[in-house]
């Protein structure tokens, strides 16, 4: 990974996990100071994080943090299971092999397991969400188009829009472990319309699955200061 590359890394996560405010300055020679580098790879990954959108430049070409409407939120969701939608319908198109099969089997039965706790734990929330991660990932990867990928990919750059933004909430795992028990069931009834080529299904349900992520986000804003202690990267998001 070149330099260029690693500023940029861990540039998006230092915004994306709340180290700066929402509408703070970001300046080169600072933030170049934190990160040990020099002011020329700091500027192309503000460039590029404006493009993606999480930095806007004012009027005087100051690079902000971004702060993001809840509806924002929620849209990229929403886009996101559009785009998972096609992905689910090119594979069941495609044909599912048995190595992808045995892949998502193995995917599921962990997800079985780990939903078994009652009460569910924080460490098995965590497990869930790296579990569910790689089951959309699975199924992404194997829809063999590359503009589709990349669009996920540059989508999965803002804020909560990605399948592994998960909020873990140990105050309510017991309602948490309600909504997971139910997306789960949906990440069982995908995998049946993709083992049997039914594509419009498949579509479908990947969609649909995307309004559990809503739902689980909208929670996490009405309970913003429990979500803080968690993921203080929230904050960049107001309503």
């Amino acid at each position: 990974m070149s330099l260029q590359d690693t500023v940029l890394m861990q540039l998006r996560d230092l915004i994306l996990s709340g180290q700066f405010e929402p509408g703070q300055r970001l300046a080169e020679q600072q933030l170049a100071e934190r990160l040990g580098a020099s002011r020329t790879p700091v500027r192309a990954a503000l460039v590029t994080l404006e493009q993606e959108g999480l930095v806007e430049a004012n009027e005087t070409g100051k690079y902000l943090v971004r702060q993001f409407t809840a509806q924002e939120v929620i849209d990229a969701i929403s886009v996101r299971g559009h785009l998972e939608g096609m992905a689910a319908r090119l594979v069941a198109e495609h044909g599912v092999s048995r190595q992808l099969q045995g892949q998502l089997q193995t995917v599921l039965d962990e997800g079985d397991r780990l939903l078994a706790d009652n009460p569910l734990t924080i460490e098995s929330y965590a497990a869930y969400s790296v579990m569910n991660d790689r089951f959309h990932a699975l199924i992404l990867d194997a829809c063999g188009n590359r503009a589709l990928q990349r669009a996920v990919a540059l989508n999965d750059k803002l804020p909560f829009a990605p399948a592994s933004a998960m909020l873990p909430m140990q105050g309510t795992l017991a309602m948490d472990r309600d909504w997971m028990l139910y997306a789960h069931r949906q990440h069982h009834m995908l995998f049946d319309a993709l083992r049997r080529g039914e594509s419009a299904r498949a579509q479908s349900l990947a969609m649909e699955h995307t309004e559990v992520a809503q739902m689980n986000m909208r929670m996490a804003l009405e309970r913003r200061a429990e979500s803080e202690q968690v993921l203080p990267g929230i904050r960049l998001v107001v309503g």
